[in-house]
């Protein structure tokens, strides 16, 4: 597909700073980070979402879980659709890294507030 930016990079057509290369998945540094260390796990496969190819995603999230297995605490973050924040229509993974009140919000909230427990 040449009007996806992720083939596009898969292809060599397109810069992207690569910090892991699977035979199936690459990882790579996103334009914008929202923090240090924010990476995207890309399937070499064009798959639109998870939901397209269970296989590819499968191994998309293995890659992942390989690349985050020693690291801290982290929000691995996917979308399907516009509506979810989806932007590109390439499956890929957000791999966040947190700490303790970074201030980073999660793009959602259950309205909810925790009570404290004494």
């Amino acid at each position: 597909m040449t009007d996806c930016p992720f083939c596009e990079i898969i292809a060599g057509r397109a810069p992207a700073t690569i910090v892991r290369d699977w035979p199936d998945a690459i990882a790579i540094v996103p334009l914008n980070p929202v923090v240090d260390g924010h990476l995207l796990v890309i399937p070499k496969a064009h798959v639109v979402d998870f939901t397209e190819e269970a296989y590819v995603s499968a191994v998309t999230m293995l890659c992942a879980a390989e690349l985050a297995e020693d690291s801290g605490p982290m929000n691995l973050i996917t979308s399907k659709g516009r509506a979810a924040t989806q932007s590109v229509f390439h499956l890929h993974l957000h791999l966040v890294p947190r700490v303790e009140n970074d201030g980073l919000a999660l793009p959602w909230y259950s309205g909810r507030t925790r009570r404290a427990t004494s």
